[in-house]
């Protein structure tokens, strides 16, 4: 009889790709949920496309003016019916006080913008670790409040026939906001519930609160909110039922980044944890 052949590959160990496990799996996902320091080029880019994707898609959604003075007529039933119903009293005495409400009409106009930006930019810069929880709860309350827009189309007090209530961009002729004048034709004038105004600003304010160190930023993290809630209602633009909405999307938000990061974005670390590879680098290059 002759000799066995012996193949190459006997008397080796052959490579076996390593399967993939479920503790694999967990593993990976483990490390997609960790926090990483975010990167400021991806994070300008990200903010602008998914404002613009937001307005694009909240300005998409059809009117739907039949339904929508229906449903304004039904909130402002329900407000009365919970003698609740302060929002006309409260538009006309800020009203009738000029500087206040001009005051509050470019407040409306602009910090809705220029507050929940600056909070994200502090988040970058001083608390990286809990940047992307934070903003995920952000990203994540906007995105249903597109669905309110096009479940519940509601038109703002200001816009309920009757004239009980008084558009006061309009009466007072101040620039900048989407609901009055040549701008409101850019704008869905329907989409008032839920408030993202509110949604915005409670955000900012728990954000500043939990995590400012000056105890007079931290007082004004929780007026920010407050503030807010009167200006919406004192110009018209909201029922205070619309912040009851505001506030249930945010707390959806929350909900799914405790969900994704296993904690509230305020209890992360400040700082982001270094990488693995980053560590080991460091541990070889400290032999040689």
């Amino acid at each position: 009889m002759g000799e066995p052949t012996v193949t190459p590959l006997e008397g080796r160990e052959q490579a076996v790709p390593h399967p993939v496990t479920a503790r694999t799996r967990q593993r990976r996902l483990g490390s997609m949920r960790t926090p990483r320091r975010p990167r400021l080029w991806f994070e300008v880019l990200l903010i602008a496309v998914s404002y613009w994707t937001y307005s694009l898609v909240r300005n998409a959604v059809p009117e739907q003016r039949g339904a929508a003075l229906r449903n304004a007529d039904w909130i402002w039933r329900a407000e009365q019916t919970l003698g609740f119903a302060w929002e006309e009293s409260v538009n006309r005495a800020v009203n009738s006080v000029t500087w206040l409400i001009v005051g509050m009409n470019y407040y409306y106009a602009t910090l809705h913008f220029v507050v929940t930006l600056t909070v994200l930019v502090w988040l970058y810069r001083s608390h990286p670790g809990r940047y992307a929880a934070a903003r995920l709860v952000l990203f994540a309350t906007t995105a249903v409040a597109l669905a309110g827009y096009y479940l519940y189309p509601l038109a703002p007090p200001r816009l309920m026939p009757g004239g009980d209530f008084i558009d006061t961009v309009a009466a007072h002729q101040t620039w900048g906001s989407m609901a009055s004048g040549d701008l409101k034709h850019m704008s869905n004038q329907y989409a008032a519930m839920p408030s993202m105004h509110i949604g915005w600003s409670v955000w900012c304010g728990l954000t500043v609160f939990a995590l400012a160190r000056l105890p007079w930023v931290r007082v004004l993290g929780l007026l920010y909110p407050m503030g807010t809630l009167v200006v919406i209602v004192a110009t018209a633009n909201h029922f205070w039922l619309d912040a009851v909405g505001g506030v249930l999307c945010l707390a959806f938000g929350f909900t799914v980044a405790y969900l994704w990061y296993g904690s509230l974005p305020y209890a992360l670390p400040r700082s982001v944890p270094a990488r693995r590879a980053d560590r080991t680098g460091l541990r070889t290059g400290s032999r040689t």
